[in-house]
């Protein structure tokens, strides 16, 4: 069925193709070469039919236009001329027979450069020429032209301000004059072999003196001014103009201002140095007014690196007019290096946009608050069908006014920044100050004096928020042009019409009643400006009511159309308005409308100026989008060509880059209300290149802009991603910190993080850069996914240069990290967490069981942990032992990095780090925490398993050394006498264990035995975490799979043979709604319960869990089993063998008294060195060969504390009669370590036989989780209590 097109459109209307893009940057400008409306593309050719006898002003306008349109290209030439002798090969001493041809290239080369030379002699001759003649017709005695009009006026001020720019330039370029030596020389080599080279040499020789002639241009048009009539009048009345023009301020864009400043010099120099009196001109004009102007501004912007001073114009022209130089007061005014230090200070308050950023930023607060009000009022008015006339020309006269209003901000403040880059080329910094290290004073350029090192931090904040207010008040104004152009129109339209058709008509019956003369000139006005059709649009109901509207009505009522008046009719209308004011007499006393002399009443004379201003600005409102260009037209902050040829290098770096540093700034500052500016100095970049297209037209000056903005926008997005990711690391280590930490500080506040706003820049997706849109937003989340990895890998990196306890600071920088992570995808779409931690884990693959963290602790733990890690029972710690280990571990230095690597800024790092130094000097049950969570259910059995394989070697190491130890003791060891008493215990036990030739034997056997005890107690920290990690895991899925907790820790169903509570759930809220008739998707809610079914099954599987220690016990069972008939020989008899038994008991008893009594030597440390693994492992092992009661029966360190215990009662009944000596005396330290050893031994065994009871002992699996699943049983070794004789046998 076919939806009609009404529908179809009013559909289309409702959806909305904007985005939620911000707008950060100013208004996009595209390469263009159209022309705007104040260009006049008729070029007033419509003037002749409004019969004003104008048609020969109109044709010398015409022509001095195109004379300022070709002026303003030499202007371009001149200024991008780079010298191009520089460019030029040397030939070396081999190829000199080559010179003639190397002349002739280079000829060739620099006569294409000189022919644009000559042109621009030739130019300027035929301009001089043709502006003089055009004044000349308007100083004749018997004129009889009209003229000159208002647009003839300002034509001529803008070609006279050409030709002073192009002299300024000549004189400024050495480079041309130097590469005009290197022409004449090879024309002076070419020519021998050429003919009739004369009419080449005069003009070379004339262009030679143009060239090498200060202002050459200015006193060839001096020349040709006088040569036939004087031209003062014109001349004083351009002063004159020009003068009042620059006191009133009142239609004038910061162009113009310039243009009047920069000739104003000039023509006060043209008009005193004629042959008449030159003090008629001070009769017109006084000459203070002449000096507060030039004092006012004492540095005029010409070029974007290049200045003008009235003071220096002044003086440097009264040594080529000889007349001016009697002009003492001009000629005392001070250039601006001369000024005095106190006025100096005054002009730089003046001039430094510092000084005004509070008045500016209000004017921008309040004028983009009104502009919004008077757009909303627009649309409202727009939205209304039958909207009232009277609120209609309200509302588009109040957005008239604003955008009026807008275009004088836009035009004081860019003209402010133009002022203060003046004021800056021409007040260099003295001293600067190096940024870099290796930079010194002698090595700075000029432009670095005049740039780099002449804006101080607060000044670049000033101007980068004036850049901002620019280009933020340009962008606006710019998107709403298709909005506001009938309001304009209109209202310029309103303005016209009711000035022609009310306020002349009423002048008409009053005031110029008796003036035929001036009363024909108001009747022009009328007829070539009177829209009379809008008249005649009115319903005969309104007109009858105007018509019997009384006295009031009598004005004209008119509709307001959209029809605003051509250029040409502005141009007819400001004439007019000036032949009535004036009189058509040039020599007129005082100013336009100074009333000096005429018979115009004041009030006449005040909307006749008033309406004359307005006229001079239409042309600016309807050419619309081109003044907002202009006037937000920044590019001149980036050229400096005039500094590249003083400074005799290619290109500056971009650190002395104007807009570059504007946004290094931005950056470097963390100034939060002015970080989403920071694409706004880009915009600067956009207004270089458009100049180095359309305006200066040079490829080249693109080209280098394009290189550096290529440049400049890779380290900007490098920044700020650093700047981003710092400020994310930081607010993530802020919320991580321990609130009674906060607490107890007094000064907290500094571990808090200051909110700066990202968002905007984080969803840019079209960032308009030379033509060119740049998704800023994806090249964030690619450097974002890279500055992640790389944190990663630094963390990981440092990791590995530590030992094993900076696992709890691994894991607190890895949570800060992740946090991080999950702070920033809330605003940048960036890899999950998972991924990049996987990644940078190298444990992507399917079969990837052993990852980068997994292996770099088992790595540790055999090189550095268990050799030199020491245990300490009482604390459930290992320690590093304070002995230097005999092989130093080499480990790779720690690598450098940022703050933002580890927590972001300084302050934070101190704070995390003083928690981490709290873990630093042990391994404890912290550190098995963060191994558990860092690795995960994925890498932590992997880890298990090469633990176990690490005792399995461990034990087939020690087989061979044991076996050596057995070898060495005697063939029968008896019980030790209790008559001997502790001493001869002791000397009876050196004598049986011989092994003083095998000390490096005993010591690596203790060491083995020490590090499969650190290898099972480390399994059994980790069996205390994992218990408590399945336990919270039990207690947060158990209410939803009906599960409780048994008496004995089993797991009992709550439900009898059904479903789990979540299956019941999602069951029935299924079933409630595929019940219901208007469910969209009952497929959908079915696929979730059967996903809650799978859900159901994959928790229960991993509910039953075992031990990860009772698995180790059976592995090392299990291991230890290839050897139980060398370590422990069943007694061929039935009964215990006494004296000539060498089980492992036996070697390990006499390795701990020997241990022991090495411990308690003053200068020995071998506990500091073995700890408390060794009766761990060595106590583990005789458990697991059933050996446990013979060792505890036949231990020589027990059977010394028995005979110590006799000893000790037996003493003490002699005590009572006989006063001898303390047993034992000597012994004291030694029976003491016994105690303890004795102590720890019964601890070991008592945790033995409740975790692996060997009456019937369980291997284990490990499952994926991590978690030990009981799979196979099996026999273990006889019991020792089987092999003893039973009471009452």
């Amino acid at each position: 069925m076919a939806v009609p097109v009404e529908e179809a459109i009013a559909a289309l209307s409702t959806f909305s193709l904007e985005d939620e893009q911000p707008e950060v940057q100013g208004p996009g400008l595209w390469v263009s070469t159209e022309r705007g409306a104040t260009e006049s593309p008729i070029e007033y050719s419509d003037v002749s039919a409004y019969r004003l006898s104008l048609s020969e002003d109109t044709k010398a306008l015409n022509q001095l236009n195109v004379l300022i349109q070709e002026g303003k290209d030499m202007a371009s030439v001149l200024y991008t001329y780079r010298s191009c002798v520089k460019a030029l090969p040397q030939l070396p001493d081999s190829m000199k027979q080559s010179q003639a041809d190397l002349y002739l290239e280079t000829y060739q080369v620099l006569d294409l450069e000189m022919s644009r030379l000559r042109e621009i002699q030739r130019w300027q001759a035929s301009a001089a020429s043709k502006l003089a003649a055009d004044m000349q017709r308007f100083s004749r005695p018997e004129r009889r032209i009209n003229g000159p009009t208002i647009t003839h006026l300002w034509s001529m001020l803008k070609l006279l301000d050409v030709l002073v720019q192009l002299d300024h330039l000549k004189n400024a370029k050495a480079s041309i004059p130097n590469d005009f030596s290197w022409y004449k020389r090879t024309f002076t080599q070419v020519s021998i072999q050429w003919q009739d080279t004369d009419s080449m040499r005069e003009e070379l020789d004339d262009l030679q003196i143009f060239l090498s002639t200060r202002w050459a241009i200015l006193l060839n048009l001096h020349v040709e001014m006088f040569r036939v009539n004087n031209v003062e009048d014109i001349l004083q009345v351009l002063i004159v103009f020009a003068v009042e023009s620059l006191e009133l301020d009142f239609a004038l864009l910061f162009p113009e201002r310039h243009i009047l400043l920069r000739v104003l010099p000039v023509l006060v120099v043209l008009a005193t140095s004629s042959e008449k009196d030159s003090e008629s001109l001070y009769k017109r004009v006084k000459i203070n007014r002449l000096i507060n102007i030039f004092k006012n501004d004492p540095v005029i912007p010409a070029f974007p690196d290049l200045h003008l001073s009235p003071a220096a114009i002044l003086k440097e022209l009264s040594m080529y007019f000889q007349k001016f130089s009697s002009q003492a007061r001009l000629l005392t005014l001070p250039a601006p290096h001369e000024l005095p230090p106190r006025e100096a200070q005054d002009y730089q308050r003046h001039y430094l946009i510092i000084n005004h950023i509070g008045a500016i930023r209000a004017e921008h607060d309040d004028f983009t608050i009104r502009f919004a009000s008077s757009m909303n009022q627009l649309l409202l008015l727009k939205s209304t069908d039958c909207a009232d006339i009277e609120w209609s020309k309200e509302v588009k006269g109040s957005m008239y006014d604003v955008i009026v209003e807008g275009f004088q901000l836009l035009s004081r403040w860019t003209a402010r920044i133009w002022e203060q880059c003046a004021w800056k080329f021409s007040r260099p910094c003295k001293d600067p100050v190096p940024l870099e290290s290796h930079e010194t004073s002698a090595s700075f350029s000029d432009y670095e004096k005049v740039v780099r090192y002449n804006y101080s931090a607060e000044e670049r904040k000033a101007l980068v928020e004036l850049v901002s207010y620019i280009k933020s008040v340009g962008s606006m104004m710019q998107r709403c042009d298709t909005l506001v152009a009938d309001a304009l129109w209109e209202t310029i339209h309103a303005e016209v019409q009711d000035f022609v058709q009310n306020t002349l008509a009423t002048m008409l019956k009053t005031t110029f009643r008796k003036k035929k003369d001036l009363s024909r000139i108001l009747s022009d006005m009328r007829t070539l400006s009177a829209d009379w059709m809008a008249n005649t649009s009115k319903s005969e109901p309104e007109l009858q009511s105007l018509q019997h509207g009384g006295e009031e009505s009598k004005a004209n009522f008119f509709y307001p159309r959209p029809v605003a008046p051509t250029a040409a009719q502005i141009h007819c209308l400001l004439f007019l308005i000036y032949e009535v004011v004036s009189g058509g007499n040039l020599r007129k006393p005082g100013g336009l409308f100074g009333n000096s002399g005429s018979e115009i009443p004041v009030n006449d004379l005040k909307q006749l100026e008033t309406f004359f201003y307005k006229l001079s600005f239409f042309l600016h409102i309807l050419d619309y989008t081109a003044t907002v260009a202009s006037l937000s037209d920044l590019g001149f902050l980036w050229f400096r060509e005039f500094y590249l040829e003083s400074s005799r290098v290619i290109q500056f770096p971009i650190e002395c880059s104007l807009p570059w540093i504007l946004v290094e700034y931005l950056l470097e500052s963390q100034n939060a209300g002015l970080l989403e500016s920071a694409l706004m100095p880009f915009d600067i970049y956009n207004d270089s290149a458009q100049q180095a297209l359309v305006v200066l037209k040079q490829r080249f000056l693109y080209d280098e802009i394009e290189a550096e903005v290529d440049h400049c926008f890779d380290i900007f997005v490098s920044k700020l991603c650093e700047t981003i990711f710092t400020y994310y690391k930081s607010w993530a280590a802020s919320e991580l910190l321990d609130p009674s930490f906060l607490f107890a500080l007094d000064n907290g506040d500094k571990y808090s993080v200051q909110p700066m706003r990202f968002s905007a820049l984080l969803k840019l997706t079209r960032v308009k850069l030379l033509g060119r849109t740049i998704d800023l937003r994806s090249l964030i989340a690619e450097r974002m996914n890279k500055l992640f990895r790389e944190n990663l890998e630094f963390l990981f990196d440092r990791f590995e240069s530590q030992d094993l306890c900076a696992i709890v600071e691994l894991e607190k920088l890895v949570d800060i990290l992740k946090h991080t992570h999950e702070l920033l995808s809330k605003d940048v779409s960036i890899d999950s967490f998972s991924l990049i931690m996987n990644e940078m884990q190298e444990s992507l693959s399917l079969v990837s069981f052993s990852s980068r963290l997994a292996s770099q602790i088992l790595s540790e733990m055999q090189s550095d942990f268990l050799p030199n890690f020491i245990l300490c029972n009482t604390t459930q710690r290992f320690i590093r032992s304070s002995k230097v280990p005999l092989v130093p571990v080499q480990k790779p230095s720690v690598p450098h990095a940022k703050p933002n690597f580890y927590c972001g800024t300084e302050d934070l790092n101190s704070a995390h780090q003083s928690f981490a130094r709290l873990h630093c000097g042990f391994f404890g049950i912290p550190h098995m925490f963060s191994i558990v969570r860092l690795l995960g259910s994925r890498s932590l059995p992997w880890l298990i398993r090469a633990l176990l394989d690490h005792i399995s070697n461990k034990v087939t190491t020690l087989e061979p050394m044991i076996t050596g130890l057995q070898e060495a003791l005697p063939k029968s060891i008896g019980l030790l006498p209790f008559d001997g008493g502790v001493t001869g215990c002791m000397r009876l036990v050196k004598e049986h264990l011989n092994w003083g030739k095998k000390t490096e034997l005993k010591a690596e056997v203790l060491r083995g035995i020490k590090e499969i005890g650190s290898v099972l107690y480390w399994m059994g920290l980790l069996d205390m975490v994992l218990r408590e990690v399945d336990t919270m895991h039990f207690m947060q899925t158990a209410p939803w799979l009906g599960f409780l907790p048994g008496v004995d820790g089993q797991i009992l169903y709550s439900q009898d043979g059904g479903d789990s509570p979540i299956v019941n759930l999602f069951k029935s809220a299924t079933a409630t709604i595929v019940s219901n008739p208007s469910c969209p998707h009952p497929a959908s809610f079915q696929t979730l319960s059967k996903q809650a079914e799978a859900a159901d099954l994959l928790y229960k599987a991993n509910m039953n869990t075992g031990s990860v220690l009772e698995y180790a016990l059976a592995f090392t069972s299990a291991a230890l089993d290839k050897y139980c008939s060398k370590w422990s020989n069943a007694p061929k008899t039935g009964f215990i063998d006494i004296t000539t038994s060498k089980d492992f008991y036996r070697i390990y008893s006499g390795l701990q008294i020997g241990y022991l009594e090495e411990t308690v030597q003053i200068q020995s440390n071998n506990h500091e060195e073995l700890g408390d693994s060794v009766a761990w492992g060595g106590c583990t092992i005789i458990y697991l060969l059933g050996q446990q009661m013979h060792f505890e029966l036949f231990d020589f360190s027990y059977q010394v504390l028995n005979v110590a215990e006799v000893e000790a009662v037996s003493v003490t009944q002699t005590h009572k009669t006989d006063k001898s000596p303390h047993f034992g005396q000597g012994w004291e330290a030694l029976l003491e370590a016994m105690k303890k050893a004795r102590r720890l031994n019964n601890h070991v065994f008592s945790m033995l036989k409740a975790r692996c009871p060997l009456e019937e002992k369980t291997a284990c699996a490990i499952k994926q989780s991590g978690a030990p699943l009981h799979r196979i049983k099996f026999e273990n070794t006889v019991s020792a209590f089987e092999t003893l004789p039973q009471k009452g046998a």
